[in-house]
């Protein structure tokens, strides 16, 4: 999982101009890749290109070793890279992130009528996260609880996990099973419902416009401390004046600008901003906690098969 033909080192660069990985965790990522590619083109006067990727990991490898210029990483795909880089000897250079990257925070939600004041009240009860490698649904939030004296694995264990393991590889990128995580607070049978449900806050909201949590059914535990999420970054193959000038160009996208003004609504944001990578020693903990990677980036988790 952690490797691919010519893993050990960084390849030949992908060819002229920039190429950039995306994983497509959702079709709309081939309409905001194919505008943004017209655009940076056309006005931008970029040579650039794109590829798609199945899964994060593969991405990350294919990055690091110089297959892609630059990766659209998710946070975790970010920590990978950080550190398969690293070990390899190679440099990532971040390039930028969104305005919506900044700053987020996971929470711990209950149903209105549960008995559980604080995270100490669900010692012994059932915990919904998402999918295996989400960092928002899975890794974040349990690593809150595990912060508050409960432990979340083993024959020990404080807590039932029960784990919705859907869209594994895109990194919690794909929110179905933080949806159905969500939704196992108001399963129809008893066996099959939780008392605490683990989503990012915007979610929070997005799941009450969906009516999969009804106004007013649900109140927030606990929440983490603030954390960024995605962050463009470049590999060792990239051009030094095309990497800027596609900095530049991403920087300088406007919102106000109707062409560009749907594609930057689909991708979920209105500002490109310069990057930052202070908002990511939470996640590093997390999976320093959980091995769920190694200080060299290899892929440890025994359950997670992207």
């Amino acid at each position: 999982m952690s490797g691919g033909p010519g893993a050990s080192g960084p390849g030949p660069g992908p060819g002229p101009g920039l190429v950039l990985g995306a994983v497509a965790y959702d079709p709309k990522v081939v309409t905001i890749w194919d505008g943004f590619r017209t655009w940076l083109r056309g006005p931008g006067g970029l040579e650039f290109d794109y590829v798609l990727y199945s899964n994060y990991e593969r991405q990350v490898d294919d990055l690091v070793a110089g297959r892609v210029d630059v990766a659209w990483n998710s946070p975790l795909a970010w920590v990978r890279a950080r550190r398969l880089a690293a070990a390899r000897g190679v440099t990532l250079t971040p390039v930028t992130m969104r305005d919506t990257d900044c700053d987020l925070r996971s929470l711990v939600v209950v149903r209105d009528d549960s008995p559980a004041r604080s995270l100490d009240g669900l010692r012994g009860r059932v915990v919904a996260t998402g999918a295996v490698d989400s960092p928002q649904a899975t890794l974040l939030p349990l690593s809150l609880l595990r912060a508050a004296g409960l432990r979340t694995e083993g024959p020990d264990a404080d807590i039932e996990v029960r784990r919705f393991d859907i869209g594994v590889g895109l990194h919690g990128d794909h929110v179905g099973g933080e949806r159905e995580a969500a939704r196992a607070l108001f399963a129809p049978h008893p066996e099959d419902r939780a008392d605490a449900a683990l989503m990012i806050d915007s979610n929070l909201l997005l799941f009450a416009r969906e009516g999969v949590l009804p106004p007013g059914s649900v109140r927030v535990l606990a929440q983490t401390p603030p954390f960024d999420h995605c962050t463009m970054t470049a590999g060792p193959s990239a051009d030094a004046g095309l990497l800027s000038r596609f900095g530049e160009l991403l920087l300088g996208m406007d919102y106000g600008d109707a062409n560009l003004r749907p594609l930057l609504d689909l991708e979920g944001l209105k500002q490109w901003l310069p990057p930052r990578l202070s908002g990511y020693e939470q996640l590093e903990r997390a999976v320093d906690e959980t091995g769920f990677y190694d200080t060299e980036g290899t892929i440890r988790a025994a359950d997670y098969r992207p």
